[in-house]
C-alpha cells in the first residue's frame, strides 16, 4: 500500500505514461487498476495499481523486478513530485492547477523505456507513433509476469532494442533516421540511466549527446522519467499555439512560448500539463489537417 501525503488521481497521473490506448505496456482494468509492464533494473515486472482512496493506492507487482518496482511506486505516483514555489498568480495557470491539482508528475525512472517511444514520435503524428510502438513491442518485448491482462507486455531491454533488425524497423513504420537513434540510445542506455542518479540537468545533457536526440525529444523523456517539472517540449507542432493561446489568447512560437511560460520556472511544464489536461490551451483550429508529417522536431 502506498499512502500519499495528498490527494491524488492515479490514473490521471499516471496517463502521461500511456502510449495509445492499445498500449501492450500499459492497460487500465474495467475495476479502474491501471497496470503496467516495465523492465527494472532487477528485471521485468509488472505492477497493478488501484486507487482504494484519495491518498491510499494498492500496489501489486510480479516478476524477478517485483520488488524494486514497488520500491519505486511512491515515485511513479508521484509523492516525490515537489510543488515547492509553484502559486501561479491569478489567471489561467492557477485556474487550471486548482481543477486538477490531484494530477501530480509520475516518476517512472525508467529513462530508456521513455526515450523510445519518445523517438518514435519524432516528427510523425501520434498515431503512427504508437502503432510503431505497439508492433515493436509485440515482437521484441516479452510477456508481462504474473497475471497480466492478456497481450500486455514487457518493453525490450537495451540490447533488445540495440538487436532489431532494420526491417523490423521498416515494417513498423519507423523511417531509417528514427530506427538509427533507437539503436543509438540502446547502445548509450548504461550511461542514460546512471544518469538520471544526478537529476534533470545531467540526463538532459547526456541525452543531447545521443545521435538523433533534440531537445523536444529529451523534455519528453525527462518529463515521464525524472518528474521533470520545468522540461518545455520546445520543438513541438502544436504546444506553442496552444500555450499562446490560454496565456496571451493569440498563436506564438517556440520563444514566444518560452517567454509567456518564464515567470513558471521551475514549473513550466508543470503549468504546461495543467493547462493541456484542463482543456484550457486547446486553441481553434485552423488551416488544413496535417499530414503523416506534423513537422515536430528532435
Amino acid at each position: 500500500m502506498v499512502r500519499t501525503a495528498v490527494p491524488v488521481d492515479v490514473r490521471r497521473t499516471l496517463a502521461s505514461l500511456r502510449r495509445g490506448h492499445r498500449d501492450p505496456a500499459y492497460q487500465v482494468t474495467t475495476d479502474g487498476a491501471v497496470w503496467r509492464a516495465t523492465a527494472m533494473v532487477s528485471g521485468a515486472a509488472t505492477v497493478r495499481l488501484l486507487q482504494t482512496g484519495p491518498t491510499d493506492v494498492e500496489v501489486t507487482a510480479w516478476g524477478a523486478g517485483a520488488a524494486e518496482a514497488l520500491a519505486a511506486a511512491p515515485a511513479l505516483v508521484g509523492e516525490l513530485d515537489d510543488v515547492t514555489g509553484f502559486d501561479p498568480p491569478p489567471g489561467p495557470v492557477r485556474d487550471a492547477y486548482r481543477r486538477s491539482s490531484t494530477v501530480r508528475l509520475p516518476r517512472s525512472g525508467r529513462v530508456l523505456e521513455a526515450l523510445v517511444p519518445a523517438i518514435l514520435e519524432q516528427r510523425v503524428i501520434t498515431r503512427t507513433a504508437y502503432d510503431a510502438w505497439r508492433w515493436l513491442l509485440e515482437r521484441h518485448g516479452a510477456p508481462a509476469p504474473g497475471p497480466a491482462p492478456a497481450g500486455m507486455r514487457v518493453p525490450p531491454s537495451a540490447q533488445a532494442w540495440a538487436s532489431v533488425p532494420v526491417w523490423d524497423f521498416h515494417r513498423a513504420g519507423v523511417d531509417p533516421r528514427r530506427a538509427r537513434a533507437v539503436v543509438a540510445a540502446a547502445r548509450l542506455a548504461h550511461r542514460l540511466e546512471d544518469a538520471a542518479t544526478e537529476g534533470p540537468a545531467e540526463t538532459t545533457r547526456r541525452l543531447l549527446l545521443v545521435p538523433g536526440v533534440g531537445p523536444w525529444t529529451a523534455a519528453e523523456t525527462t518529463q515521464r522519467a525524472l518528474g521533470d517539472a520545468d522540461a518545455v517540449s520546445v520543438g513541438d507542432f502544436h504546444l506553442p499555439g496552444q500555450i499562446g493561446w490560454a496565456l496571451a489568447g493569440e498563436r506564438v512560437d517556440d520563444a514566444g512560448m518560452l517567454r509567456l511560460l518564464a515567470p513558471y520556472r521551475p514549473h513550466r511544464y508543470r503549468a504546461v500539463r495543467h493547462l493541456l489536461l484542463t482543456g484550457m490551451a486547446r486553441a481553434p483550429r485552423r488551416g488544413p489537417r496535417l499530414s503523416v508529417e506534423d513537422h515536430r522536431h528532435r
